[in-house]
């Protein structure tokens, strides 16, 4: 495997199966002798989130927490698209790039051989109106500040089956949370959209990319289970 430090991004709405497709490909990276860290978006990079939490609740009147099958939540914060929600959010999205900047360098600086990203700027953006021209704009404008991942994957889902497995916001929002993330792959270029499927077959995509995009040798089971994946599909 190449001994340069990459970093790589996972994006797509709720339900989609980041975590997942994320613990595999860390765990294969492990089982290579690499050093990696995961960086939840969320948690470490976005700004104000407390804040932004607690309006969600206090003045949309929605609910805390992780949706589940067996325990869904309705949450009332990015679904809400208002213009003055939307004012909000330009503001405190350029807050978010100039972090996401940040944690880029410090973690690229840092002793670990492989950064994954789970979620990143990217998913901001997709809760914007990224059919108005100024705020393509705008975003046209933050992605110069903001380092580009050498893979930001977008996994694609059937809205339907993502509420199913992570019931938090409407069903119709969902869809239009989908389209805005194929929207922004189209307008900033060099993003890797993984077509909706089985779990597996996702799996076999994401890795299979990975070989190729990010210079890992090819002697390896992994890579011949994701092309037999892939050839029976």
């Amino acid at each position: 495997m190449t001994a340069n430090k990459k970093f790589v991004s996972f994006s797509g709405v709720d339900g989609a199966g980041k975590s997942t497709q994320i613990n595999a490909l860390r765990t294969w990276l492990e089982e290579q002798g690499l050093r990696v860290v995961t960086i939840p978006f969320w948690d470490q990079v976005a700004t104000l989130t407390g804040v932004r939490e607690g309006a969600g609740h206090k003045i949309f009147k929605g609910e805390k927490g992780v949706g589940s099958p067996d325990k869904p939540v309705n949450r009332r914060d990015k679904n809400i698209q208002t213009w003055p929600m939307l004012c909000v959010r330009l503001g405190l999205y350029a807050l978010d790039a100039m972090s996401t900047r940040r944690q880029v360098r410090k973690a690229l600086a840092s002793d670990a051989d492989f950064i994954i990203f789970d979620r990143y700027i990217y998913d901001q953006f997709a809760n914007l109106r990224l059919r108005n021209r100024f705020v393509r704009a705008y975003v046209r404008g933050l992605m110069k500040i903001v380092p580009r991942p050498d893979v930001s994957y977008i996994l694609d889902a059937d809205p339907m089956a993502a509420r199913a497995r992570k019931p938090e916001y409407p069903l119709d929002f969902i869809y239009i949370n989908r389209r805005a993330y194929l929207d922004l792959a189209d307008m900033i270029g060099g993003m890797t959209v993984i077509p909706a499927g089985p779990v597996q077959q996702m799996r076999a995509d994401v890795l299979r990319h990975a070989f190729r995009a990010l210079g890992f040798e090819s002697a390896s089971h992994e890579q011949d289970e994701a092309e037999s994946l892939q050839r029976a599909s």
